[in-house]
């Protein structure tokens, strides 16, 4: 009793201490806007870029004078301490009434210590890893001035095509939800005004990872009830985790391009959710309402203000528009003051107003940035985002002595290890498949390297410009060796190895924005160095670089084993090594489907039945002529150099009433030779409800580690929240029956028990 009323006192202390912060910063914003003229206010909603690298078709310009006149209120992509000084004291010093601006960049899997892509982070299933390297990065963004990072993407993306499912934690809303929490509190951890933490911005809400056909910008269109159980919740868990700021997706919802919609970004997002942050618009995704059929610059920059968007990244639809809007009485100042509020409020949450460079220190920036701490931190990250997913006769991992050949464009490949969204990356430090194996493998192995293959012979991507990462690598060869030539010298350097490695996949331009594909397959020049390696016989080990699930079916038929090692960040080569030679051994599980073929997208393993399930003996059920219904690799899928038993799912109770908990248990052992850490995945299935539901949900997880031989009971949690869902009338809840429980290795591979729940 006493530690539950200290913990009541403690709980209203800082309810006060909030409610005082909030009076002090309101107190402070409108003395600050009752000297604003309506000029000013407008410019706080303008966020230019500073022109370093552009993502669209429109740059800014004047930018110093519009400083000078308060017309900007935060510019982006901006790379130097000194250039941001200098554009921060002309802000302070000059304007009318000295108000900072606020930097931001587009911080997505580290600053300069790079990370695995977030969809690779995604497949640790470990919050307090991802958690950890957006602190990280954080930590160095905030050293060279960024204040505002435009990341978590939350997305949920079942579509392999669309190249920005690379930025993303995959198919899955639950797991989803948690990446999205843990990102948030890596990013801003427990104080904003500390000097080394950032703003997040949960993005693209909504809806912009269900892009028709997978091709990026394009329209997107599904019922409510959809969005509510299955796109919503990543971005209302980042809400729930306090992120600072939202940016607005490119795509309609409803019909309404979701800039320009108030149901959106003010019904549902403040209203319903309670979000008190700014709104962002994506870039010159304002001025794209015209070609949605939403009117000229001036109509769409009214139609967003008054739906609920506060910040217009780049288009400056608000700042050359909105004083005519008003005068002709098409929005109100009320509109205006309200937007304008936010982003001094955002401010002065990060303590611009008390120091307005507080996060432009050279001092942290040189003693802070790619530290031996965080390089090691990149490292073991990327060792336990990768995917063991084939490893026929034991192949892996590899003995520390012979020779070992790597053949294949990857394999020495700097900028590809890194990935999209690598602006700030470190070439020099990054090491690559060949330098890994070298670095780790010792005195005893000697290691062999020859290209093989070009990355494709398809003219349309082999020479994709890359904006997004260091350089655009998939360019050709400068030795211009022939095909045949390439092959030749691979096969000659294949004959002299113990082992093969082949590096291949995609470089870094063929994923992130505007990296649609609709081939997913190794390209034919890769595929064709592949089947002349797996006919010498030798044992052969395919490490995949890319930054979206691809189709692997031959693949998996014929290579002695895979490793999904994605876009690994800095530290990939060092990591891709530790695994092949098992210094670590692979615990990452998808958390998207890998297809046979781009025929089967969108695939993914929680959907509804339909009511004529596959039926190989009937054919009038829901099947394909050409293809399996199945994936090549499920959800969850991973495998291990040991190998682990479960035995019979155990419930606490099998008739629960009410707001009982139930608990799950089962028994894991190791039954394999080698130390290793297995995500126990728990999934329910309502099987009879008033909508129809999923045949599988996640909705719990343990990642543990045992010891050869060892056993341990694993009890994972099951409550009345697990079982609810948004009903045909958007109410959140549960509805009493029999739910199936399933807990494995993976969606596929499961044992299941059946319970009781009554209201």
């Amino acid at each position: 009793m006493k530690r539950m009323m200290v913990a009541m006192l403690m709980a209203l202390a800082m309810m006060l201490q909030v409610a005082a912060q909030d009076e002090k910063m309101t107190a402070f914003v409108n003395t600050l806007m009752n000297k604003m003229t309506l000029e000013e206010k407008i410019g706080q909603l303008n966020l230019p870029t500073a022109g370093f690298f552009v993502t669209g078709t429109a740059v800014n310009d004047n930018i110093a004078q519009k400083l000078r006149s308060g017309h900007i209120g935060g510019m982006f992509n901006s790379f130097s301490v000194a250039s941001m000084r200098a554009l921060q004291d002309i802000a302070v010093k000059e304007s009318p009434n000295k108000i900072p601006i606020l930097f931001g960049m587009d911080v997505i899997h580290g600053y300069k210590t790079i990370f695995p892509i977030p969809l690779a982070l995604s497949c640790t299933w470990d919050m307090e890893l991802v958690e950890k390297s957006a602190r990280i990065a954080a930590n160095e963004a905030t050293a060279n001035g960024i204040a505002w990072t435009f990341s978590p993407m939350v997305d949920i993306a079942r579509d392999a095509r669309w190249g920005r499912i690379a930025e993303g934690g995959g198919e899955d809303p639950w797991l989803g939800s948690q990446i999205a929490k843990a990102m948030v509190k890596g990013y801003q951890g427990d104080d904003l005004t500390a000097s080394n933490t950032m703003m997040a911005c949960v993005k693209h809400f909504a809806l912009y990872g269900a892009a028709e056909a997978g091709r990026d910008y394009n329209t997107v269109d599904m019922s409510r009830i959809t969005m509510y159980n299955d796109y919503f919740p990543p971005y209302k868990a980042a809400v729930e985790a306090g992120a600072g700021s939202a940016m607005t997706s490119f795509n309609v919802v409803d019909g309404i391009p979701a800039t320009g919609n108030r149901w959106l970004l003010t019904d549902l997002l403040r209203n319903e959710w309670g979000f008190d942050g700014f709104v962002v618009t994506d870039y010159t995704a304002i001025n794209e309402m015209i070609m949605h059929g939403m009117g000229n610059l001036q109509e769409v920059s009214a139609l967003a203000i008054k739906a609920g968007t506060d910040m217009d990244m780049v288009g400056e639809g608000f700042l050359t528009t909105l004083k005519k809007s008003l005068d002709e009485g098409k929005i109100s100042l009320q509109d205006i003051d309200v937007a304008c509020r936010r982003i001094l409020e955002a401010k002065y949450k990060l303590g611009l107003f008390d120091d307005p460079y507080r996060y432009l220190s050279e001092e942290r920036a040189k003693t802070e940035v790619l530290t031996a701490e965080n390089l090691n931190a990149a490292r073991e990250i990327a060792a336990r985002s990768m995917v063991l997913l084939k490893n026929d006769k034991q192949v892996l991992p590899l003995k520390k002595t012979g020779t070992i050949a790597v053949i294949g464009p990857l394999g020495d490949s700097k900028a590809d290890m890194l990935g999209t969204w690598t602006l700030s990356g470190d070439l020099a430090k990054t090491s690559t498949i060949l330098q890994g194996l070298q670095n780790v493998g010792g005195k005893a192995v000697k290691v062999l390297y020859v290209k093989g293959s070009e990355l494709t012979d398809n003219p349309a991507i082999a020479n994709s410009p890359n904006p997004l990462a260091m350089v655009s690598p998939a360019k050709k060869s400068e030795s211009n060796k022939s095909p045949e030539d390439l092959l030749k010298e691979a096969l000659e350097t294949a004959a002299k190895a113990d082992v093969i490695v082949a590096a291949l996949g995609e470089p870094s331009a063929w994923s992130g924005e505007a990296a649609s594909m609709t081939d997913i397959s190794l390209q034919r020049p890769q595929r064709e160095l592949l089947e002349a390696l797996v006919a010498t016989g030798k044992p052969l080990v395919l490490v995949l670089i890319n930054g979206r699930p691809m189709t692997l079916s031959w693949e998996n038929q014929h290579v002695h084993a895979i490793l999904e090692a994605w876009a690994g960040g800095i530290e990939s080569g060092n990591a891709i090594a530790d695994v092949l030679f098992g210094d670590y051994n692979p615990s990452g599980k998808l958390t998207t489907t890998f297809p046979h073929n781009v025929g089967q997208i969108p695939l993914y393993y929680n959907h509804k039945n339909t009511g004529r399930p596959m039926d190989a003996k009937n054919k009038f059920t829901s099947k394909y002529l050409d293809s399996p219904n199945d994936p090549v690799y499920p959800f969850g899928f991973g495998l291990s150099y040991t190998t682990f038993e479960y035995g019979e799912v155990k419930l606490s109770k099998t008739q629960l009433k009410g707001n009982e908990k139930l608990m799950v248990t089962v028994t894991v052992k190791n039954t394999g030779k080698y130390a290793g850490e297995e995500v126990v995945q728990l999934y329910i299935q309502d099987p009879v409800a008033s909508v129809s539901r999923p045949v599988k949900e996640l909705k719990n997880f343990s990642k543990v580690m045992l010891q050869p031989g060892e056993t341990r009971e694993v009890s994972l949690e099951v409550t009345t929240t697990d079982l609810s869902f948004y009903n045909s009338n958007l109410q959140f809840d549960w509805e009493a029956g029999d739910f199936n429980i399933f807990v494995g290795t993976n969606s596929r591979d499961v044992k299941s028990a059946t319970v009781n729940w009554a209201k």
